[in-house]
């Protein structure tokens, strides 16, 4: 691996600092600048990253001026979409970090069933201006995560049963290569590097935007189902065997967690996005027959469901998670996963369960770089805090993840990876990683993009 993953970068001098600042439309940030502290906070606040100079770029063309001086000055590379990575890695420590979050350009075309994103335009930006339109396509689950670093690992969410994962349906990356030059990567151009941007995460480059496949997709049944945690071992039983044998149009997760003035709870969160809600009715009945005290779902537009469904997070929040998956969880798996439950040290923390199920998992796993194509569950422990340094909250979801290790599977997706490092990354993408480590060597062989889920350039 490049010593650019091993050690902090030297500060660049002021000459060539003040030659990439006029090249800029964007801002050029460094430790000392007024705006500095601001900019370099992620959303979780657990990190404390230093980035050596923040790249605030407005265009493709700032991207490339950044990655050009990155070269010349020797300096890693991060990148920043919304700033949600759960590693931290987009928060730059000890590297230039590329921050996307002011490139938000989106454009419909209704006609042409496409729309045509910058990176940093958030999930629910793009579902609410294609919903305006009738269309919808896949993209994560939250709506305050970039569509670049969402789309880059994969992206699975409510319409994957139905549409196939985000990835599925990118029709064309922008890119900036390691050499500064902006590419095309589509199944006509650079379709070797088409096939990495597909889950390969932000290794071979700096995505500057995204043109997706659109769907027509009409009003929907959906909404969260909220049980109190006393009757979580039925509605979890009964949320398994409705997801085991779901169609492609249904899809739901749960959440256990806790609710003011509510208290602790299980949350089915569901989309069944089907023609026909009767089926859908028919399908949620035995779920619903354990007594749900709130009942939310209900016919509504796809994207007042999918911002009703978006996660909340209070504002200073500090987390850590780990995540796993489960194939067919069996009842001693349910009743180990509700007992990691009670053991939450603090009302914050939560667990999260992912239905991967439907068209996503018809694809061959060697078709894009994103191998998560078997039907499964992928859980995150998430342990959450607001005050003190998170060590009874950080150590449960450890133990949490131990003690479900005896039912887990092997999938593991990367945009829900921590610091496990690299066993962890070459599992997420099992037979594939070979090639994805040929194609950094091509693309960037001094492996610059090294702040991420990191593939090191190997020609073996």
């Amino acid at each position: 691996m490049s010593t650019l993953t091993a050690h902090r970068a030297h500060q660049p001098d002021a000459p060539a600092l003040s030659v990439l600042r006029h090249r800029l439309q964007g801002e050029l940030l460094t430790p000392d600048a007024p705006d500095y502290l601001a900019a370099r906070r992620t959303l979780n606040l657990r990190f404390e990253p230093h980035p050596i100079v923040i790249a605030r770029c407005r265009s493709a063309q700032d991207v490339a001026s950044a990655v050009a001086f990155a070269g010349e000055q020797g300096l890693p590379v991060a990148v920043r979409s919304g700033g949600h990575c759960t590693a931290g890695s987009s928060g730059g420590d000890g590297a230039l970090l590329i921050d996307l979050s002011q490139m938000r350009a989106l454009q419909i075309d209704p006609l042409g069933r496409t729309a045509r994103a910058e990176p940093g335009v958030t999930n629910g930006e793009l579902v609410q201006a294609a919903a305006a339109y009738g269309l919808a396509t896949t993209t994560g689950t939250c709506a305050t995560v970039g569509m670049g670093g969402s789309t880059l690992g994969g992206g699975i969410g409510w319409l994957m049963g139905r549409f196939g994962a985000t990835v599925d349906n990118v029709l064309q990356f922008e890119v900036v290569t390691a050499d500064g030059q902006l590419r095309t990567a589509s199944a006509d151009e650079h379709p070797d590097l088409f096939w990495a941007l597909r889950g390969g995460g932000g290794n071979f480059g700096v995505v500057t935007a995204i043109t997706y496949q659109l769907h027509p997709l009409g009003p929907i049944l959906g909404g969260p189902a909220i049980f109190p945690l006393a009757a979580a071992p039925a509605a979890l039983r009964a949320y398994r065997e409705l997801t085991a044998t779901a169609p492609d149009e249904l899809l739901a997760h749960a959440v256990l967690t806790s609710i003011p003035d509510f208290g602790p709870a299980l949350i089915a969160q569901v989309v069944y996005a089907g023609d026909d809600h009767t089926v859908g009715e028919r399908l949620l009945a035995p779920l619903r027959a354990c007594g749900p005290v709130i009942d939310l779902v209900a016919p509504r537009g796809y994207a007042e469901a999918y911002m009703m469904l978006t996660p909340p997070l209070p504002p200073g929040v500090r987390w850590f998670d780990r995540a796993y998956s489960l194939r067919q969880p069996s009842d001693a798996a349910l009743d180990a996963l509700l007992s990691c439950v009670r053991d939450r040290p603090s009302p914050l923390s939560l667990v999260n369960i992912h239905q991967v199920h439907g068209a996503a998992t018809r694809v061959a796993p060697d078709a894009t770089s994103f191998a998560l194509r078997e039907p499964h569950y992928a859980v995150v422990n998430i342990g959450m805090w607001l005050e003190g340094n998170g060590e009874a909250e950080t150590a449960w979801a450890q133990e949490a993840t131990a003690r479900m290790a005896p039912y887990a599977s092997g999938e593991r997706y990367v945009n829900f990876l921590g610091d496990e490092g690299d066993g962890a990354v070459r599992a997420a993408y099992g037979g594939n990683y070979v090639r994805l480590a040929a194609l950094k060597a091509a693309y960037d062989p001094e492996n610059r993009f090294c702040r991420n889920q990191n593939i090191a350039p190997t020609s073996g």
